[in-house]
């Protein structure tokens, strides 16, 4: 079994709402947009199961919060024990006008923790503020 490792990261995003952020993450059309372009087959549904990546990463909606949380497995296809998903924890929160997102990605197998890490930032938190001060231009 090989060893994993805790990924946490918060992200501000200035003058937006929750309900904004929580859909982009939610909807399959956005979610691959705003990743880079691989396919996303998302759902705002508990129980239901995701792909995003073009399927390199799978997993399944634990819980879901409306505007308020995710709770997801996680599993990429490169690790290497396939029967032992990570588990992702998204908090929204509104704080006056600005959304604080606080991520908790665990169990993470340990030799892929600053590919994850940076995975988060480029592909997700980055493109993201990039999209969203470009709909307010």
């Amino acid at each position: 079994m090989s060893k994993t490792k805790t990924i946490l990261q918060t992200v501000r995003f200035k003058n937006q709402d929750v309900s904004k952020l929580y859909h982009m993450y939610l909807d399959s059309k956005l979610h691959s947009l705003l990743t880079g372009g691989g396919k996303a087959k998302i759902s705002a549904k508990t129980g239901i199961s995701f792909s995003a990546w073009d399927g390199y990463i799978i997993g399944k909606n634990l819980e879901l919060i409306k505007n308020k949380l995710i709770v997801q497995t996680w599993l990429a296809a490169d690790w290497e024990n396939p029967n032992t998903p990570s588990v992702l924890i998204l908090l929204f929160e509104q704080e006056g006008k600005d959304v604080t997102i606080t991520m908790t990605h665990s169990g993470v197998p340990i030799e892929h923790v600053e590919g994850i890490k940076k995975g988060w930032d480029d592909f997700y938190w980055k493109p993201w503020k990039v999209y969203l001060e470009h709909l307010e231009a």
